[in-house]
């Protein structure tokens, strides 16, 4: 039924009888057309004046530059979280874009698993929200009220999965990562709800994506529309496209967001007592044709609002970026750097004076003075005329399009491209052509970019830019914000403190070089310290060092380094946000990693070595080694057991270098240690899941610190039981065993080389020797000296494996050889330097030490000879001290000869004939 009171009434029925008409009866389309209309009439006839607007539109943004000056209201409601509104005083300390952000890592009432909590609003200057923020901050008499849900509420109204990130929509560059992974809050988001919609506007449209249709269908035909007009038609296409969304959680979502928004102003009025005329409502053209009962000061549906959580959120402003923007919110490459563009033309060309904040970076330096109130009128039909009649044709700008074609050209040029003159003219007809077969009169900047890549662009990108990109940076490029000093958390302002004696200008985005000479400028140690912890808390592209390193004991003389804190100023303001210093915030870290439900012994040890780099604090890092003894204790598994010997090796080093005692925690570690080794040892070798590395680092840790545990207290029969209740089956582990009970004192030497003699001999075995041998080499770590063994078996399997089985070994072997090059490799190569020759020529006479030992031959006695050697040539050498222990233990015997050096002189072979005082001599010792 039409309503005559509206002016709306001839176009609801002219819309009707077409769809009628069309049909050949009442359709479905009918009361959808009828329903645009009432909700257009509804928006309009509302008390308190509704301003509906596009997310980064600069169509918006020229309407609210307008209608500020036209009504100068004393009370603007904005479509903002209400939580961020003291904010936004900080804004004009920063260049535009930023982004208004909450941050939240201590969560209470959300899944531990969403940590950290970001929701970003980015604000650019060609965005009717910023004007009316710059509006309400520097007029006097003008309070602003954010009326849309809290950032608590964001995530609560979330489904209970992990909310999606703004980075799910691709990367569209380097600073298109800029808000992180936080959550985006926009004003207006204006598009179609189901993909099949938008595909047919975008086929009709011939564009090739949504924000070229925007652009030609919308930002073009409103950018100088009056307000009546632009206000209709704006809350037509959100009308259209709630009409046509399909019920869902979205929808709810922003049903109750509406409801929020309407209950929060309702209250301000009844509290302030604000007269509605003088007030006006900012939000999303979505929901200025909201349907919900709430909408509307009349209404008296009650809505309840749920209480917040328990979380503590922070706030601060972020840098921002256009391309962070098109990121996060799904929009084409290049759309906000072109609608940023097209602001600044249309307000040069409407003679429009935009709202800035006083005290900006870019800004007036003398704000524009605002006109008279003009008297409001009714609002009247002005859809009928607009939906009519065709759209204004804007005439070619010959002199602009000439200049985008010479600077294309000459940019293309720079970057490696082959193009002339000729592509210059080429780029210019095709944008026409281009712009004729789209029904356009002037090529848009979408038609030029395209005829640009048409024209220019060959089968490769000589550069980093394709033509495209080209196209972006030539038309506005993409522009970045900057946070400024005052605005900035206490934490990053003390980093810049500390770091100004650098002399480094760290608000530019340029990789800056620092050069710290500490012995002849002890004064900049402070800024080395500080650039350490940085390197450990940002991104390892903020501050990288290029000459320096900072280990256990050891500090640079020098140090040189690559700053780039512009362009990780996000993260060092997001470090604000968890503490006060750096150093605090590098002490919260390390303590929730070794409180973490799965931290274990190596992460604990790896904060103790952090705490002693970045904080030098004993007591802390006793605190935090006491709490890898209790997590050591409570392992169940060996996975970590190199990591742990590694880096309790490096703290004992250090502690016995630099302190008179070891601290209580080391102690009580390699007493823990030792017994929950010996313990799982048995287990653990017959694990399959357990690797020969991780035995070897066991077995590594209990003969490696077996003296200092035997010192604290610990009982070796412990360690020789593990050792002989231990049978593992695997080939590399038998082998790691055989070199424990040899270190142990429980297999000779001579017999674990008979062993594997025995073991190259054995054809059924000789498949499998190679995983004696990678056994053997992880041995080295328990038994270093075995490494002259190990390149002994190394040698042999070499000399006698057949190529079948010694070639797929290698990559194995040289595999296990770089993974344990820090541990394996010096040992190996020590020893293989003394044992094989120096030089080439030497290699074909060399023989190998092994193959030349002689036969033991049988004495006149019946006891063998001794073999030269270094101890046999020592013996030889001072008889006296044999004959002193032979009285000593009431021992005789008879002198032999050396063997393997004919005409050596006589030396007695007491351990050969008497091997019993040998024996009870090693037991007294022992």
């Amino acid at each position: 039924m039409i309503d005559e009171t509206s002016p709306f009434g001839a176009l609801r029925g002219q819309l009707l009888e077409a769809a009628e008409k069309f049909a050949g009866g009442p359709v479905a389309v009918s009361g959808i057309l009828s329903g645009l209309v009432d909700d257009v009439d509804r928006a309009l006839r509302e008390e308190l004046e509704i301003f509906p607007v596009c997310h980064h539109s600069p169509a918006s943004a020229l309407a609210m530059v307008r209608r500020l000056r036209e009504k100068q209201p004393k009370v603007i409601y904005l479509e903002l979280c209400e939580d961020l509104q003291p904010l936004l005083t900080e804004l004009r300390n920063c260049r535009l874009p930023v982004a208004v952000q909450a941050f939240a890592t201590d969560l209470d009432g959300f899944p531990k698993e969403w940590a950290p909590l970001s929701v970003v609003a980015p604000i650019t200057e060609a965005s009717a929200e910023y004007q009316a923020i710059a509006y309400a901050l520097d007029t006097p008499g003008v309070e602003l009220v954010l009326v849309d849900r809290s950032t608590d509420h964001v995530y609560q109204w979330l489904p209970k999965e992990k909310p999606q990130r703004d980075g799910e929509h691709g990367d569209h560059g380097e600073d298109a990562g800029l808000h992180g992974d936080a959550v985006g809050v926009e004003i207006g988001d204006l598009r179609p709800g189901f993909a099949e919609l938008e595909e047919h506007l975008l086929h009709h449209g011939k564009v090739r994506h949504w924000s070229e249709w925007w652009d030609q269908y919308v930002e073009q035909p409103l950018s100088g529309a009056d307000y009546d007009t632009y206000r209709q038609v704006m809350v037509l296409i959100g009308s259209l496209f709630r009409r046509l969304r399909p019920d869902g959680d979205r929808l709810a979502v922003d049903e109750d967001r509406e409801r929020y928004m309407w209950t929060r102003m309702r209250e301000h009025l009844a509290s302030s007592g604000t007269d509605p005329a003088d007030c006006l409502y900012v939000c999303g053209a979505f929901h200025a044709a909201s349907r919900v009962e709430q909408f509307g000061l009349r209404s008296t549906a009650p809505y309840e609002i749920s209480p917040r959580t328990g979380t503590t959120w922070l706030y601060g402003l972020i840098p921002s970026s256009h391309s962070a923007i098109e990121a996060q919110f799904g929009l084409a490459p290049g759309s906000v750097s072109i609608a940023a563009a097209t602001w600044s033309k249309a307000l040069t060309r409407g003679g429009l004076k935009p709202f800035q904040l006083a005290g900006q970076k870019g800004a007036r330096k003398r704000p524009a003075k605002l006109p008279a109130p003009a008297p409001q009128s009714p609002p009247a039909d002005k859809l009928s005329g607009f939906l009519s009649r065709p759209p204004a044709l804007d005439a070619l700008d010959e002199a602009e399009l000439l200049g985008w074609c010479v600077d294309i050209v000459r940019l293309a040029r720079r970057n490696g491209y082959l193009a002339s003159t000729a592509d210059a003219i080429a780029v210019y007809e095709t944008s026409i052509l281009l712009a004729g077969m789209r029904n356009r009169a002037r090529p848009t900047p979408y038609d030029f970019q395209d005829a640009a890549v048409t024209c220019i662009e060959k089968d490769a990108v000589p550069g980093r830019r394709d033509v495209r990109r080209l196209c972006e940076i030539l038309l506005g490029g993409d522009r970045l914000g900057e946070v400024g000093y005052d605005a900035m958390p206490p934490l990053a302002r003390d980093v810049y403190d500390r770091l100004a004696p650098l002399g480094l200008d760290l608000e530019k985005r340029t990789i800056q070089r620092a050069l710290i000479d500490l012995h002849a400028e002890p004064e900049l140690a402070p800024c080395s310290d500080v650039l350490w912890k940085l390197r450990y808390l940002l991104p390892s592209d903020a501050v990288r060092p290029i000459m320096g390193e900072r280990r256990l004991g050891e500090r640079s003389i020098q140090e040189s380094w690559d700053v780039a804190l512009g362009r990780y100023q996000r993260s060092i303001i997001e470090l604000g946000y968890e503490g006060v210093t750096i150093e605090q915030v590098v002490e919260q870290r390390l303590r929730r990693a070794v409180w973490d439900p799965k931290a274990t012994a190596a992460v604990a040890l790896a904060a103790v070595e952090d705490a002693i780099l970045f904080l030098g604090s004993r007591r802390f890092a006793d605190e935090l080694g006491a709490r890898a003894v209790e997590l050591l204790a409570s392992e169940r598994s060996v996975d970590d057991a190199p990591e742990v010997l590694r880096r309790i090796r490096r703290l004992l080093a250090y502690y016995r270098a630099g302190e008179p005692e070891l601290p209580a925690w080391c102690e009580a570690f390699v007493t823990a240690g030792y017994a929950h080794y010996c313990t799982l040892l048995p287990t653990a070798v017959v694990d399959d899941d357990t690797g020969v590395r991780q035995v070897a680092a066991m077995l590594g840790f209990l003969f490696t610190m077996e003296s200092l545990a035997l010192a604290l207290g610990c009982d070796r029969a412990q360690l020789e039981l593990a050792v002989q209740q231990s049978h593992p089956e695997s080939p590399a582990k038998v082998a790691l065993m055989w070199a424990a009970r040899h270190q142990l004192g429980l297999l000779p030497l001579a017999e674990l080389r008979a062993r594997c003699d025995e073991l190259l001999g054995n054809p059924l075995v000789i498949p499998s020797f190679p995983q004696y041998v990678v056994g053997f080499v992880h041995a080295v770590e328990p038994a270093p000296a075995l490494s002259g063994f190990v390149v002994e078996v190394i040698s042999k399997a070499f000399g006698r494996l057949p190529d079948s089985v010694l070639l797929p070994w290698l990559p194995k072997l040289i595999v296990t050889l770089r993974d344990g090059a820090g541990e394996l490799m010096p040992a190996l190569v020590r020893e293989a330097g003394r044992t094989f020759p120096g030089s080439l020529t030497a290699v074909d006479a060399w023989v190998p030490p092994w193959t030349s030992r002689p036969k033991p031959a049988t004495s006149v006695t019946g006891a063998a000879p001794v073999t030269a050697g270094p101890a046999a040539e020592l013996l030889a050498g001072h008889p006296a001290a044999c004959d002193a222990v032979a009285a000593l233990l009431g021992c005789t015997g008879e002198w032999l000869p050396l063997t393997g050096e004919p005409g050596s002189q006589e030396v007695t072979t007491l351990l050969a004939d008497h091997p019993e005082p040998a024996t009870a001599l090693a037991a007294l010792l022992a």
